[in-house]
């Protein structure tokens, strides 16, 4: 148990990679991927195709259609006749003319009505909505009895009411028009069309059609290097693609062909790792930040499988551009563009034309990690969006030439397809936003909100500690000076130097920024005064939590003294006891392990000395700054921040115009 809780981050990520992996893996297609890719309307690209076995030429949808077509309309339309109606007809009649007064029942119009009633039914009399085409046959079911039959040589109701009625008119007043509507509705149609019976004869008739036509015996020449894939070369090609797919997912080849797939995915999942373990090592450490990578590659993949499934041609729609612009904001270019180098190998296995799909792609990512600084600036935001349609538009334009020498084959539904992805590439800023509540992540964006001094936690130090915020205004304007000489990001350091000492709000009266005539400490032990001093770190780190501002603020607060000793309390505790233990005067630390951490580090340790300068001049400053940051490197605080030697010799001159402005001076130059 001991030693699971010891390696619980390496067994997460582990599992995260696995992970990753089994739902690739479960995305991809299932069937062998064929060497080949076959692109319609193209010149054959590989060497002359021999066929590797025998396999039969599948018939084309449209083949395959039309055929059906045909096989449903040589089915006749089966209708059934009621045996029993005309009988039920006739007695109804009988039993209505016996009711009428002796003179009309005996009437001779009756009696041939009756007749012609029989007659009718003898024919057969269908529904006036199934009156019938000219020369169609049908075929009329009674009992097991199957005959076929002309349908316009039987009555439609309709004519068969209007030949009754005519020979009732010859019996004039003597018949009221009730009784005379009352016999007229006896007569219905007693063949009805069978909807049911119809479709089974012509679903057993469509089950016959055979799917293939013809053979392509083994060694026959099937294209060659530099024929247009088109007419029945393009067909046969298909049809060695789908016996090719069929004969190789079977049952027993299918865990070999899961084994090959999990490995090639494996590969480029395990790089991404590698790379940011040897090249990233707080994003490879971070679980979460880890996890919130896997998770975006993972959606994108899935999107991209759901698209293909509906439609090949949407695939253009996706919008993979989202990848590399949030990977920009939470990281930087170099994991973004790595990222998306790993999604589109791993995304190839998907999608139809990988080629181009990479290409295009790959260089909209580029172009997207390149041209959005700083995403919470919509403006920037929608001319990035701009470019990346025009070179997905240009990029398609260019293929198609290419490929058939004109534009006449161009596609407006594909660049109307670029369009859409474009618009949904503009959502991306809500993602951000869901992401960072999720994940615990911050952007440009937050760091935007949290560097105005109005915002509660910055009003609250300076109604506390006002001469802290003082201190902690010039920081801030010191450090980002410094950040964008060197090319650090200048917003978190910006935002990390006005929150970095938060915790002397606490007893703010103990720093001397804040006093006025009266020091406590002159009523202190030099120990005691110096755990006061430490301890702000920590009170610091606690009001961060306590009012959830990100990780990345709280680091500058943890590091910002990184592990250096209260000079001032523990020289006075030598004097007192010179076997004292410097430990007891020594911040906690980490050291600072980025460049924004390490920059605040001199900036704070440089402002906050610099108020000790009497009589300041110009030579004075710049040698009082070599002196801290010298001080600062003897005590080996920079050497877990990726921050080398010539960058500090840039921030230190940074540093010394900055303290040189402030005081008003200039460097006296000789005669």
């Amino acid at each position: 148990m001991q030693l699971l809780y010891r390696y619980q981050a390496l067994l997460y990520k582990l599992l995260l990679c696995l992970t990753t992996v089994a739902v690739i893996v479960y995305l991809l297609p299932r069937a062998g991927s064929f060497q080949y890719e076959i692109q319609a309307g193209k010149p054959w690209q590989y060497e002359t195709l021999l066929a590797p076995y025998d396999f039969p030429i599948q018939k084309t949808t449209d083949e395959l259609a039309e055929e059906k077509k045909q096989l449903s309309a040589s089915i006749p339309r089966y209708f059934t006749t009621n045996e029993d109606l005309a009988l039920h007809v006739v007695k109804q009649f009988d039993d209505y003319v016996a009711a009428l007064p002796k003179d009309l029942e005996l009437s001779a119009v009756f009696v041939t009505c009756r007749t012609m009633i029989e007659e009718l039914y003898s024919i057969g009399i269908i529904a006036t909505a199934q009156r019938p085409l000219v020369g169609e046959n049908i075929a009329l079911v009674s009992g097991t009895r199957q005959v076929t039959v002309a349908l316009e040589s039987l009555y439609v109701v309709d004519d068969a009411k209007v030949l009754i009625g005519a020979e009732l008119e010859n019996l004039g007043q003597k018949l009221s028009d009730g009784s005379r509507q009352y016999l007229l509705s006896l007569i219905e149609p007693n063949i009805y069309y069978n909807n049911q019976l119809t479709d089974k004869f012509r679903e057993e008739a469509i089950s016959t059609i055979v799917p293939v036509r013809g053979l392509v015996t083994k060694g026959t020449r099937i294209i060659a290097q530099g024929e247009v894939v088109e007419g029945e070369k393009l067909q046969i090609l298909k049809s060695l693609q789908l016996e090719y797919e069929s004969q190789t997912w079977t049952q027993s080849n299918t865990t070999w062909i899961i084994i090959g797939y999990s490995l090639l995915v494996l590969i480029p999942v395990l790089l991404l790792f590698v790379f940011l373990w040897r090249t990233r090592p707080l994003v490879f450490e971070n679980n979460r930040r880890l996890t919130f990578l896997c998770v975006n590659i993972l959606l994108l993949a899935a999107l991209t499988k759901l698209v293909v499934d509906i439609n090949t041609l949407y695939v253009y729609a996706v919008p993979i551009c989202m990848l590399p612009l949030l990977l920009r904001t939470f990281f930087d270019t170099r994991i973004a563009l790595f990222a998306l180098m790993i999604t589109l190998f791993l995304i190839a296995f998907i999608v139809p034309n990988s080629f181009e799909f990479i290409y295009l792609q790959m260089m909209a990512g580029i172009l997207a990690s390149l041209t959005v600084n700083d995403l919470y600036r919509r403006a920037k935001l929608f001319i990035s969006v701009g470019l990346i349609v025009g070179l997905y538009a240009i990029s398609y334009v260019s293929f198609t030439l290419i490929h058939d020498g004109n534009l006449n084959e161009l596609s407006y539904d594909v660049l109307l397809l670029f369009v859409i992805n474009g618009l949904a590439i503009l959502f991306v800023q809500p993602l951000i936003y869901i992401f960072e509540k999720v994940f615990g992540l911050v952007s440009d964006a937050s760091l935007l909100e949290l560097s105005d001094t109005n915002s509660k936690l910055l009003r609250e130090l300076a109604d506390k500690a006002p001469g802290t915020f003082q201190h902690s205004l010039q920081v801030a304007n010191i450090a980002e000076a410094a950040a964008n000489a060197i090319g650090a990001n200048t917003l978190l350091t910006r935002v990390g130097a006005l929150y970095h000492d938060i915790g002397k709000m606490k007893n703010p009266v103990f720093f001397s920024e804040n006093q006025s005539t009266y020091n406590p400490h002159d009523e202190l032990a030099p120990e005691v005064s110096a755990k006061i001093i430490i301890e702000h770190v920590l009170h610091g780190i606690t009001q961060a939590r306590k009012t959830k501002l990100p990780d990345r603020v709280i680091d500058f607060i943890r590091t910002h003294h990184g592990t250096t000793t209260v000079l001032y309390f523990f020289q006075q505790a030598k004097q007192i006891d010179a076997a004292v233990e410097k430990v007891h005067f020594q911040y906690p630390g980490p050291k600072p392990f980025s460049k924004e951490t390490a920059i605040v580090m001199l900036s704070d340790g440089v402002e906050a000395a610099s108020k000790s300068l009497k009589e300041p001049t110009a030579e004075k400053i710049i040698s009082f700054v070599d002196k801290i940051v010298q001080r600062l490197m003897d005590e080996k605080q920079f050497l877990e921040a990726n921050i080398t030697l010539r960058e500090i010799e840039t921030i230190k001159k940074v540093l010394a115009e900055k303290l040189i402005s402030s005081y008003h001076l200039r460097v006296a130059y000789p005669e």
